[in-house]
């Protein structure tokens, strides 16, 4: 608890009914503080307030700790109230509570965290708001410049987050409402606000929507876009899905058949394997649209910028030629974006790590059942997975 001199342990208070422990704690008589503002040390007490700050729990017992807080007259600065070692001002925890407040709501929503610790959630609430709000002030991101960029659904209906993440350092460093090119407006304001320079940014991993790519033209200069390829294989999956929805109308071996066209062979079971090539000795139309995805995919295994241009041209016209409507779209979608979609071969980024941040937010989400505002659902957010220094107690 950091009570050193002038601060002692006057009394304690083992309740077995209530499953308290009171701790009183007090300071020598004419002990002298440190002005809590300038500094000034040998500041005489001006009177007292007691306080009562909940405290880690020893065993099964409630700990509280009760303390006079003395206000001390500074020459300099008036009448204020000095800060304490073992909790910050205005609290109603002592920084070892504070701490594992924190480390509680990483591991579970915040309102089991207060039914487990007796609080109620709101007390926690204005814990990780703070700490995460002081810890996000005191970032540095000079030396950010390899981002990716991506949405992810706040809750049902078009509600969204934009969530930046530092690929360096594999750390969401922003998040906020929104997936228009607002967004990216509002990211350049925040890294600017933590020592970081737009122009710094040079490489930036998202997918192909108007909004992002409006935003990073306008707002960083020097970045050179890549677009995803988890992306692109998408957009390929579904074409290859709305050609079986079609076919199926005239070939019932079709229906409930989706997974296995659009899932990689090596994560197929050996029946689900057998079932494919059993569909893909028919003459369908879904399996010339399955092949066109598949040689798409070998596309990402080339060696060099040239190869792959050079590869996805060929891809280009046997797509385009297809007769597949679907597959014609997606083949002129990847045209309007060539050059983002070949610069992966320089500087081979993929949003793998964003899809893996993602995966953590919609759980946070389920887990939580929702949230009062996005205020609350983005500071979870960094307090997971954006790698905060907080400066407790460990």
């Amino acid at each position: 608890m950091n009570v050193e001199e002038p601060w002692y342990i006057k009394d304690l208070k083992l309740d077995s009914i209530s499953k308290n422990l009171d701790i009183w704690l007090d300071f020598r008589r004419g002990s002298k503080f440190p002005c809590s503002k300038c500094g000034k040390p040998n500041c005489p007490a001006y009177d007292t307030k007691e306080k009562v700050l909940r405290h880690i729990n020893y065993f099964q017992y409630s700990t509280y700790l009760h303390c006079r807080v003395p206000r001390v007259k500074c020459s300099n600065c008036g009448v204020l109230q000095i800060r304490v070692p073992w909790a910050r001002e205005l609290s109603h925890f002592t920084l070892q509570m504070e701490a594992t407040i924190l480390e509680l709501a990483k591991k579970m929503p915040v309102l089991q965290a207060g039914n487990f610790l007796g609080e109620e959630d709101k007390k926690l609430w204005r814990v990780i708001h703070h700490y995460v709000d002081e810890a996000r002030s005191k970032e540095d991101f000079s030396d950010v410049s390899v981002i990716g960029t991506d949405e992810t659904s706040r809750k049902k209906g078009h509600n969204y987050l934009t969530i930046v993440a530092d690929f360096e350092d594999s750390k969401v460093i922003f998040a906020c409402e929104g997936k228009d090119s607002s967004t990216i407006t509002s990211f350049s304001e925040d890294l600017q606000n933590h020592n970081g320079d737009p122009s710094n940014i040079r490489k930036v991993c998202c997918d192909m929507s108007p909004s992002y790519i409006s935003g990073i033209s306008t707002e960083l200069l020097n970045a050179e876009i890549t677009f995803d390829k988890f992306h692109v294989m998408q957009a390929m999956n579904e074409a290859v899905n709305e050609v079986r929805i079609e076919e199926q109308k005239k070939n019932k071996e079709l229906k409930n058949t989706k997974f296995i066209w659009i899932t990689k062979k090596e994560n197929l079971t050996e029946k689900q394997m057998k079932r494919l090539l059993e569909l893909q000795n028919q003459k369908l139309e879904t399996s010339k649209a399955y092949n066109i995805k598949e040689s798409l995919g070998k596309f990402w295994e080339c060696k060099s910028r040239e190869e792959a241009e050079q590869y996805l041209k060929r891809w280009y016209f046997w797509a385009t030629h297809s007769r597949l409507e679907a597959v014609i779209e997606v083949a002129k979608t990847i045209k309007a974006h060539w050059n983002g979609i070949l610069n992966y071969f320089n500087s081979r980024i993929t949003n793998g790590i964003l899809e893996g941040m993602n995966s953590i937010v919609q759980l946070i989400k389920r887990n939580a059942r929702g949230f009062k505002n996005t205020r609350y659902f983005i500071n979870m957010i960094y307090l997971k997975i954006g790698k905060l220094d907080f400066k407790l107690p460990t």
